[in-house]
């Protein structure tokens, strides 16, 4: 079967506004709004399309986290996943563990396409995918803005300092996705209604043989510096004068 492997992450909805808590230990999510990161909804919108032009049978997403990942995994069904899969874990989960486990369940689900957005907006890692294809032992093609799937092969552009980057890979691949490969679509309720009779899977990572470590330990957040109060200048000699009062210049 030709199967479509999305990873899903659970973070803090792009649009809220991150406080730190007052113990600095890290960042509020009680009562928060939570979602899927853009990239990877980007990722599985992209996984959607293929199989819509018939050239991928399944979209499975993955999704790896405790309990309330579920939720997420749910709206990733709505959208148009065929089934889901949980990897349940409390433990935090660095970009190694991640791409460990996707790489098992590459091997257990065998598929033509693992694709995962470029990076989580929560830690910025742009890591697992990566990883993910060196575990493989597969091609990558990353920051996509433009995937045409071909037979055994894949056509990725990509987007790099110099402008556009075109590669072609063959199949099984790894490719993460970029904000301008796509829009998401618009979840409707007559597709949240059917997303609950979808197959979802929880496992644990011991079954997949993985055992979660977390080896780089965050010991201390604190909001950025706020910004301080602008002034307004005449001219060019007064602007100048003002950087050289604040010593830079």
């Amino acid at each position: 079967m030709k199967r479509i492997l999305v990873s899903i992450k659970r973070v803090v909805d792009y649009n809220v506004r991150i406080r730190v808590k007052p113990d600095g230990s890290g960042v509020i999510t009680d009562g928060v709004k939570m979602s899927i990161n853009p990239f990877d909804e980007i990722a599985l919108e992209e996984a959607l399309r293929i199989k819509e032009k018939g050239l991928a049978e399944e979209v499975v997403a993955v999704s790896i986290g405790p309990a309330d990942c579920q939720q997420q995994l749910r709206t990733a069904l709505a959208m148009g996943a065929d089934r889901a899969i949980h990897v349940q874990t409390d433990t935090i989960i660095e970009p190694l563990t991640a791409a460990q486990v996707l790489k098992a369940l590459a091997d257990r689900e065998q598929p033509m396409l693992a694709i995962l957005g470029k990076q989580a907006i929560d830690d910025d890692c742009s890591q697992t995918g990566q990883m993910l294809a060196a575990l493989w032992q597969r091609p990558q093609a990353t920051f996509a803005s433009k995937v045409e799937v071909d037979g055994d092969k894949a056509r990725v552009t990509r987007e790099v300092d110099a402008g556009l980057e075109t590669l072609e890979v063959d199949l099984p691949a790894v490719i993460t996705t970029d904000l301008r490969l796509n829009e998401p679509r618009y979840v409707k309720l007559p597709d949240i209604m059917k997303a609950k009779k979808k197959p979802l899977d929880t496992i644990e990572p011991a079954a997949l043989g993985v055992t979660p470590i977390e080896v780089v330990k965050a010991v201390h957040f604190e909001p950025p510096a706020a910004r301080s109060k602008g002034i307004m200048v005449k001219d060019a000699q007064e602007l100048v004068a003002a950087l050289r009062s604040k010593g830079l210049v």
